[in-house]
């Protein structure tokens, strides 16, 4: 998909989805720079990924919750290879809890790296996309930012805000060529979702008309492909990978 020697930062991406979308773009032969708070662990994934493609993969250590941590990253990856063609924001974490048990800390902790940590992410990379007037940005929803999901009110608050982000920074950059798209995945096989127990799994999955859970690779192949230019014409969008949950 035209994506050799691209440079791409994915964000959370030492497992999971995030690591999935780094091995995909690896694949393609793009530079690749993942990120997250666990530097051993990205050490062991960028190595995998450095034997997919002829590519650099960087390891980078930092929270996206941090303005400033969210700035020093994308200026490490422009120090090294002079440009920033493509964001993921991947990084979330939840902190489950009904309503009247969920703490203040709870909904700031998640608040700050799900919506906050995109915003820094985006507002880091705008002004080096904004000088070589293209570039691309993929914001990691989920259906839950749509739906809602009872015990999920900060995790789903924070994937609605994303939703929102993505429409209002497409139509601010749109004129600089800067496409900014959202990508929702639905129930996918993750360390997460192996978590769960066999009853509520089935449930689960008799929720979903295609009557499976889906895979990070799913996911990751909506991604690379709205950041090639055979998606040149898609901006400001909520595309779905749900198996048909939401419909």
């Amino acid at each position: 998909m035209s994506l050799s020697g691209k440079v791409v930062i994915v964000t959370g991406a030492s497992r999971g989805i995030g690591k999935a979308i780094a091995a995909m773009f690896a694949g393609e032969n793009a530079h690749v720079a993942i990120t997250g708070r666990n530097m051993s662990a990205l050490q062991e994934t960028a190595a995998g990924l450095s034997r997919l493609g002829e590519g650099t993969i960087v390891p980078l250590s930092g929270d996206v919750a941090q303005p400033a941590a969210a700035a020093d990253m994308v200026k490490a990856v422009v120090d090294q290879f002079g440009k920033v063609d493509v964001l993921v924001n991947n990084a979330g974490i939840t902190r489950d809890n009904v309503l009247l048990r969920m703490s203040e800390e709870q909904w700031d902790e998640v608040l700050d790296t799900n919506l906050k940590g995109a915003f820094n992410c985006i507002k880091a990379v705008t002004r080096p996309m904004m000088k070589k007037r293209s570039g691309c940005i993929i914001n990691i929803t989920s259906v839950v930012g749509q739906m809602g999901n009872a015990g999920q009110v900060n995790y789903a608050a924070s994937k609605a805000g994303m939703i929102g982000l993505t429409k209002s920074v497409a139509r601010e950059l749109a004129g600089r060529n800067i496409r900014v798209n959202a990508v929702a995945p639905g129930f996918i096989e993750t360390d997460m979702t192996a978590e769960l127990p066999e009853k509520a799994r089935e449930e689960l999955i008799n929720g979903i008309p295609l009557g499976t859970l889906g895979q990070p690779d799913d996911v990751a192949g909506l991604v690379l492909f709205l950041s090639s230019d055979k998606a040149k014409y898609i901006t400001g969008q909520v595309v779905n990978v749900d198996g048909g949950m939401v419909m």
